[in-house]
């Protein structure tokens, strides 16, 4: 080996030394999509305890719509599936595209959209699976959902560009923090070309993995006369402690909080706290669940239904009444007074309870206690004008 072989070897040369990478900021998308599917799961989780009832003539109706829309929309599909695929792609693609064939009812892939100002809209290119259609859909043959006029999943993606750097950086500087580093000082004048280096390093790298492995009990590392190991960890350094798992934990923390602002999802709720659980679900049905549904009633309302229809009272209603879980001792008082003043039947108690409607007639019928009577009845006979005592 020649005098400059000797000098790169012990100064090190980019050939026997390898540079770790000192940080990996990769805008991993886990805990973007641990907080999105969560809500997802959520949102399509409680649209599918909503009835889809049908009506005709303000007469409510099972029939072909319902059978389709609450049991089978197509016959690879049920209904939970179905709403879970169409929150789904409402959600990430800020759209959904449903048509109809052979009185079936299939979400599309893929399609494309041609629009226009004064006329009908037409869709083409229209793919389910692997099937691509080659017909022409007209507005009025399919069903368009549209979540918001921008795509909120934009600004998500784009406010994680920053936080996924953060995150990635906690999680670095976690790690390096709580990384053993040992400095050995000896007599290191020896030669120093690559295979000598290399095979030394091998030796430490080996003795010391097997010193720190918590599972290899009893190891032993043999310690040669004239080397010195000096724990330059941060907890021996006297380096403050200022970074732990609850950094990381509280980025992860702000990125849930911001996907559950954009999709109006209480966070309670996404994290599954039970505090306040009752005042977070009115929140979450009155700000996310209830103008979806809105979205998908108007849009069948529209397409299944001509004007007259609807106007004679014949329509779709997405029931969401059903979604909280009411104590039958809490409802007990509310049910008995509504059932007094003929608010409710006695098949329309039964029906918020979860049970089977009887099928009798008098069980539909409505009934007002005597107490109540017609205001301007009530001073008849008595010489009192309505309200005396």
């Amino acid at each position: 080996m020649g005098f400059l072989d000797w000098i790169s070897g012990l100064f090190g040369s980019k050939n026997s030394i390898t540079l770790t990478e000192f940080q990996r900021l990769a805008t991993s998308a886990y805990y973007k999509r641990l907080a999105i599917e969560t809500c997802i799961d959520l949102i399509a989780n409680t649209l599918t305890r909503c009835e889809f009832q049908t009506f005709e003539r303000g007469k409510e109706i099972r029939g072909e719509n319902y059978f389709l829309l609450n049991v089978q929309p197509n016959q690879n599909q049920n209904s939970s599936e179905f709403i879970h695929s169409l929150v789904n792609r409402l959600i990430m693609q800020n759209e959904c595209l449903v048509i109809m064939q052979n009185d079936q009812l299939y979400i599309a892939d893929g399609w494309v959209k041609n629009e226009f100002a004064l006329k009908e809209n037409y869709y083409t290119e229209v793919q389910i699976g692997d099937l691509t259609f080659q017909k022409v859909f007209r507005e009025s043959e399919v069903l368009y959902f549209k979540l918001n006029d921008r795509n909120i999943m934009e600004v998500i993606n784009g406010l994680y560009e920053d936080y996924g750097k953060l995150i990635s950086s906690a999680i670095g500087y976690y790690k390096r923090k709580n990384n053993k580093r040992i400095l050995i000082k000896g007599d290191f004048l020896r030669p120093q070309d690559e295979e000598t280096q290399k095979l030394i390093n091998e030796m430490f790298e080996k003795q010391l993995s097997d010193w720190f492995n918590a599972d290899k009990p009893g190891v032993g590392f043999q310690v040669q006369k004239g080397f010195d190991f000096e724990d330059m960890s941060d907890s021996k350094s006297g380096v403050a402690q200022n970074s732990t798992s609850r950094d990381i934990a509280d980025l992860v923390n702000d990125v849930i909080n911001y996907v559950a602002m954009a999709f109006h999802v209480p966070r309670g709720l996404l994290k599954g706290d039970i505090a306040d659980v009752e005042k977070h679900m009115d929140a979450f049905l009155l700000f996310c669940i209830k103008p979806i549904a809105e979205l998908i009633q108007d849009e069948f309302n529209r397409k299944m239904y001509t004007k007259q229809e609807y106007l004679d009272r014949t329509y779709l209603k997405v029931d969401t009444n059903n979604l909280k879980i009411v104590d039958i001792t809490q409802l007990a008082t509310a049910a008995d007074k509504l059932f007094a003043i003929g608010g409710l039947s006695i098949n329309d108690i039964l029906t918020m309870l979860g049970k089977e409607p009887i099928d009798e007639e008098w069980a539909n019928k409505r009934y007002v206690t005597k107490n109540y009577q017609e205001a301007a009845k009530g001073g008849e006979g008595d010489g009192k004008e309505n309200g005396a005592a």
